[in-house]
């Protein structure tokens, strides 16, 4: 049955511009200047700012996914609610209280980001933290302390609310992990075959069929290191009008490169975890990356953990990348040291799962209601 909007009390949706300090001189040249979308519930344009008796909200902070923007969930969707018309339907039956919703825009030219520090894309924890949230504290009538402030999000974005809920629970009370990057033996190992055929493309001399000179070549792609394949493969995806499924996942493989191993003094600002002709895991390099696997980050933050107010955490159990596997490890990982937390699946995979915020959200809001 489509949804009938005009049901309820649809609130009030504001545009702010922040020209951050913080992303200045990222390594990817992005742009400093980003839009941020600020949702107000039902009933905020009601009371006067200047009364002391002005009700103030919990805040949640919608973190999406890789190829994602906090404005895409702001606008209109077919067959469906954007995220502020899902929350003023919660509100209106009485699921959940009125919460001030907020949008930050973490894209980059690498299709996203992982909402950490990384040298080679740019600080976008320090971002959220140092500067989005101040902003919105500031414009807006927010409960501006941790214990009534959550963040939420899917794929990317429930990997960056789990591990903000580890490193930076001093600023968040509450967290929803959905669908979110774990166990990256699995989630991420698997795609690393067709990337490296796909970059095969772009090296340089050409392939020819006949004799191959396996350890030559082997010594000059195995140290972790772009021998300039991958920066061509960017010029050209960068410069095409229209890209393809497969080429968004070699960008997606890169981008978590260069999140997990980030070194400036590397080609492309980042290691490889993979030799670049044979195939051959690098040991060292893969385990930069496992130091960023939330099921191994667990038993590093457990006081942090167990401050928090809520974690919810979900996933499909037939998830196309397989992240059911490492959400289970997550939720393994949680019990063991004695972490309370809620853990859900879903007869689906990692596709069009907005519909679990009717479950998490009216989790969060219990947890950071006044």
């Amino acid at each position: 049955m489509p949804i009938k909007r005009s049901r309820w009390p649809a609130g009030q949706l504001v545009e702010l511009e922040l020209d951050s300090k913080v992303l200045k001189g990222n390594a990817l040249g992005d742009p400093t200047r980003r839009k941020l979308h600020v949702w107000l519930p039902p009933g905020y344009e009601q009371a006067s700012a200047s009364s002391a008796r002005a009700p103030r909200y919990p805040a949640l902070y919608d973190l999406v996914g890789f190829t994602g923007s906090g404005l895409a969930h702001t606008g209109w969707k077919a067959f469906g609610e954007s995220v502020p018309e899902r929350v003023a339907r919660l509100i209106h039956e009485g699921r959940m209280g009125p919460t001030v919703l907020v949008f930050p825009d973490c894209f980059t030219a690498y299709g996203g980001n992982q909402y950490v520090n990384t040298s080679a894309i740019g600080n976008y924890a320090d971002y959220l933290i140092d500067e989005v949230i101040p902003l919105v504290d500031r414009e807006f009538r927010t409960l501006a302390r941790r214990e009534h402030r959550g963040c939420y999000g899917k794929s990317s974005g429930g990997y960056g609310a789990i591990v903000h809920g580890m490193r930076y629970a001093r600023t968040w009370g509450a967290i929803a992990d959905h669908s979110g990057d774990a166990y990256f033996d699995f989630v991420y190992r698997a795609d690393w075959p067709r990337t490296l055929d796909h970059l095969a493309q772009y090296a340089k001399p050409l392939r020819k069929e006949g004799p191959v000179n396996v350890a030559r070549l082997a010594r000059d792609t195995g140290a972790g290191i772009d021998d300039g394949r991958v920066r061509r493969f960017l010029e050209t995806f960068w410069k095409k009008r229209k890209v393809s499924n497969d080429e968004v996942h070699v960008l997606m493989m890169i981008c978590m490169a260069a999140t997990y191993d980030p070194d400036p003094r590397a080609p492309l600002g980042f290691h490889l975890p993979f030799d670049l002709f044979t195939g051959e895991i690098i040991d060292k390099r893969w385990q930069m990356w496992l130091k960023h696997d939330p099921i191994h980050m667990v038993a590093h933050h457990k006081a942090a953990l167990r401050s928090l107010r809520g974690i919810w955490v979900d996933c499909g159990w037939s998830d196309q990348y397989y992240i059911h596997y490492g959400s289970r490890q997550l939720s393994q990982a949680l019990a063991a040291a004695k972490i309370d937390h809620v853990y859900e699946e879903f007869g689906d995979n990692h596709s069009d799962i907005d519909y679990r915020m009717d479950h998490s959200l009216p989790f969060l809001y219990k947890a950071l209601k006044p």
